[in-house]
């Protein structure tokens, strides 16, 4: 019979989360053998201390780690972090190589690829950009959440880039926001316009992230987009279609009627306090109220009442560029703008749900 500080191989898999069958595989590859194995009838019996590293190895196999490197990491110490963090490394690259392949297996695949037939790198189409990777993936990751998923529109799934000689602009929108985003390029090679697929630059966006200069190769299919000296190795289906008119919306918009100066923080703490899923916006002469919270501000203008689905509303704040915010308000059913205090490079139009009813 085991001694009581032994356990039975079924209670012992059951404490560490192993199979039955895998603590005989780490018995077998030395990583985990038992304590004591009965002679007469072979039953493994294990002691209560080996939890802990029984616990481990399933770890460092649920992360992917080969057999030998586990053996490495089992003793622990400075030498066997190192290892796990290495490890971990090699799994992001592998995944960011595997999304990257996935693009161009997608692409090749969809009707919107390479006309099912897959193409080489180096075809990706002439250089026409180059941008400053933290600033592009930046401008990027503000204006996403604009975009938009609907299955009848895949247009609006979809960041638009207009390319002039001395500017980019990104532009993203769901039919109830419109955020657009102005860079300065390092350069621009004429003028250029298309819509990239918002799934495939999100995917790609860590590695824009980590390069100084992004070269931006386009043809009438995909972009791709060199972060090192060589040819691009980063791509990016592009959607085909009219975009929508975002430029004749922004143009012909109506008068502001209302303007507030607001602390980001401030307005979206009052935001987060909200207690349902539409939040009532009051501008009054010198306040503004956010539900059933009055929230500093400078407000000037013609008081007015605007209703928002905390959805639409809320990333248009967060994902504003500065401490302070300006709300420019047009009336009850017309687009809010929200926008930099002091800098106007990122602009976000929201469009609130309905009139309220009540009186101001």
């Amino acid at each position: 019979m085991p001694t009581e500080e032994h356990l039975p191989i079924g209670a012992f898999a059951q404490r560490s989360g192993l199979t039955t069958s895998a603590l005989r595989f780490y018995a077998d590859a030395g990583l985990l053998p038992p304590a004591r194995v009965d002679q007469a009838s072979g039953y493994r019996y294990y002691a209560e201390s080996q939890v802990e590293r029984a616990v481990l190895v399933r770890r460092l196999r649920e992360i992917g780690m080969p057999l030998p490197a586990v053996a490495d990491v089992l003793p622990g110490g400075p030498a066997a972090v190192k290892l796990v963090e290495e490890h971990v490394r090699q799994v992001a690259d592998d995944a960011d190589s595997a999304r990257r392949q996935a693009a161009l297996i997608i692409a090749g695949l969809s009707d919107q690829g390479l006309n099912n037939r897959a193409a080489p790198a180096h075809q990706a189409g002439p250089r026409v950009l180059t941008l400053n990777g933290p600033v592009f993936a930046a401008a990027v990751d503000q204006i996403l959440a604009a975009a938009g998923r609907d299955p009848g529109i895949p247009l609006l799934n979809g960041i638009r880039i207009e390319s002039s000689p001395g500017t980019v602009i990104l532009t993203a929108t769901d039919r109830y926001r419109l955020s657009t985003r102005s860079l300065v390029p390092v350069e621009a090679l004429g003028e250029w316009a298309a819509t990239i697929d918002a799934d495939d630059l999100r995917a790609v966006l860590p590695a824009v992230r980590r390069s100084s200069r992004v070269g931006v190769f386009a043809d009438d299919q995909r972009i791709g987009l060199q972060l090192r000296d060589d040819e691009p190795d980063q791509f990016c289906r592009l959607l085909s279609g009219d975009y929508p008119d975002h430029r004749t919306l922004l143009d012909s918009l109506p008068d502001v009627t209302g303007r507030v100066v607001v602390q980001k923080q401030a307005l979206l703490a009052a935001l987060e306090a909200a207690p349902g899923p539409r939040v009532p916006i009051r501008l009054n002469p010198e306040s503004l109220t956010v539900a059933e919270v009055s929230v500093p501000a400078e407000v000037s203008g013609a008081s007015s009442s605007v209703l928002f689905e905390l959805t639409t509303f809320y990333p248009a704040v967060s994902t504003a560029i500065g401490a302070d915010l300006v709300l420019e308000v047009r009336g009850p059913a017309l687009p809010v703008t929200i926008r930099s205090a002091d800098h106007g490079d990122l602009t976000t139009l929201a469009m609130p749900v309905a009139e309220i009813a009540d009186p101001v």
